[in-house]
């Protein structure tokens, strides 16, 4: 009986080996073909253009903050407590400022670049499953999830170029 098992395991796992071996993979990277294609740059030049106003806000307000400081450690030993303190409060209400204006970018620039990624989802899909036909694949598989791919099986060129139609 325990024959019987090794021989039907064996048979099994041959069989598999035999089905894996047969298993067509491509691999893409997706992140790479969706931002470099034309409609990203496109994004990325809007969104430049959209946020200027705002990136000059937090630079300044950097700037400000660190002149406050250079001021603050440059002539702080020679001023007196109350100017100081005055300088060290007005340097805090600029950092906070700075932070406050950056964290509202970052964040407003993020759900912009959600937006685009969701509304290019259907179309990186398609082009997907067209690969997957057009290379008669079994399974495509994203290239963070594999440690090697031989360059003939790396499609994110032909990814790039679908999309980018």
């Amino acid at each position: 009986m325990k024959r019987i098992s090794v021989v039907l395991g064996s048979l099994l796992l041959a069989f598999s080996f035999h089905a894996a071996a047969e298993t067509r993979v491509g691999v893409v990277d997706l992140r790479q073909a969706l931002f470099s294609s034309n409609d990203a740059q496109a994004f990325s030049e809007k969104l430049q253009k959209d946020f200027a106003a705002d990136e000059n806000k937090v630079r300044e307000a950097q700037e400000a903050a660190r002149k406050l400081k250079d001021r603050l450690e440059k002539d702080g030993a020679m001023m007196n407590d109350s100017e100081r303190t005055k300088l060290a409060t007005e340097f805090q209400e600029k950092v906070q400022e700075f932070n406050f204006l950056k964290q509202r970018l970052d964040s407003t620039v993020a759900q912009r670049k959600q937006q685009f990624l969701e509304g290019a989802r259907p179309e990186v899909d398609e082009a997907v499953k067209e690969l997957l036909e057009e290379h008669d694949l079994d399974l495509i598989l994203p290239s963070e999830a594999v440690v090697y791919v031989k360059p003939e099986m790396n499609l994110t060129p032909q990814l790039l170029e679908k999309l980018n139609r």
